[in-house]
C-alpha cells in the first residue's frame, strides 16, 4: 500500500475527482452520487469486531437514509475479495445482507487523498466519515478512535439537519431536533446591522436580539 501524504480534506471543499474499485463494481466519484447526499466512511480492516458491528447498524438504518435521499458507500484499505467475503460472513452469521457498496482501497489511493491514513497508526485507515452534500461538497468530516464505534443514529440526525437547515436558512440547536430551550426550531441567522438587531424580537420568539428562533 501506498504511503499517504496528502492533508485531510476540509468542510467546504468540493471532494476530488477519482475512480474507485468496489464491491458493486467501478464508480466515479463524485459523479456517481450527484443529486444525492453521500455518506462515505471509512472502518481499520474487515473481520474486525467493531467494524463489524458498525456494519450491521449502517445496514439496518440503510432505508432511513434512503429516504433522505442519501446513499452509503464504505471504504478501508483491504482487498475487495476481503470485502466481498467479510460481507457473507455478515449474511450468514449474523442475518444482515449489506446492501451498499464497499471501496477496495488496497493501494492506499483513496485513503491517501482524504488523508485517511495516521502516521502513528500502522496502515490501516482510520475511522472517518465524510458527509457529502448532492453537489459534491463536504459538509461534515468526523473521525472516530479505533475503540470507539460510530453513532449512526447521530450521522442519520446529521443529514436530516444539514437538509433542513439549507430548505429553511437557519442554524440548528444542541440535540435537533430535541433541544432543551427551542425544541425543534431553527436559530436565525445573526443581525448585521443595527436597525436589524432592533426589529428581531418583534419579528421572531427570542432571548435577545441576537438569539431570534422559528419553528421549520
Amino acid at each position: 500500500m501506498e504511503s499517504t501524504t496528502t492533508a485531510p480534506p476540509m468542510m467546504g471543499q468540493k471532494f476530488p475527482e477519482m475512480e474507485v474499485n468496489t464491491t458493486h463494481g467501478t464508480l466515479r466519484l463524485p459523479d456517481a452520487y450527484r443529486g444525492k447526499w453521500l455518506v462515505l466512511f471509512s472502518h481499520p480492516g474487515d473481520f474486525t469486531p467493531v467494524c463489524t458491528t458498525e456494519f450491521v447498524s449502517f445496514q439496518r438504518y440503510y432505508d432511513q437514509f434512503r429516504e433522505l435521499g442519501a446513499e452509503l458507500l464504505g471504504h478501508s484499505v483491504d482487498q475487495v475479495f476481503s470485502h466481498i467475503k467479510w460481507s457473507e460472513w455478515i449474511g450468514e452469521r449474523l442475518d444482515t445482507e449489506i446492501q451498499f457498496p464497499i471501496i477496495a482501497d488496497d493501494r492506499g489511493v483513496v485513503a491517501d487523498k482524504l488523508g485517511l491514513i495516521h502516521p502513528e497508526k500502522g496502515s490501516n485507515s482510520v475511522r472517518g466519515v465524510f458527509l457529502i452534500d448532492p453537489e459534491g461538497t463536504f459538509r461534515a468530516i468526523l473521525y472516530y478512535p479505533q475503540e470507539l464505534g460510530r453513532n449512526i443514529e447521530e450521522i442519520l440526525r446529521m443529514v436530516r439537519g444539514f437538509q433542513a437547515s439549507d430548505q429553511n436558512g437557519v442554524a440548528l440547536p444542541a440535540n435537533w431536533p430535541n433541544n432543551e430551550l427551542i425544541n425543534d426550531c431553527g436559530i436565525i441567522p445573526p443581525a448585521a446591522d443595527v436597525e436589524t438587531a432592533r426589529q428581531r424580537p418583534q419579528q421572531y420568539d427570542s432571548f435577545d436580539w441576537w438569539f431570534c428562533y422559528r419553528s421549520i
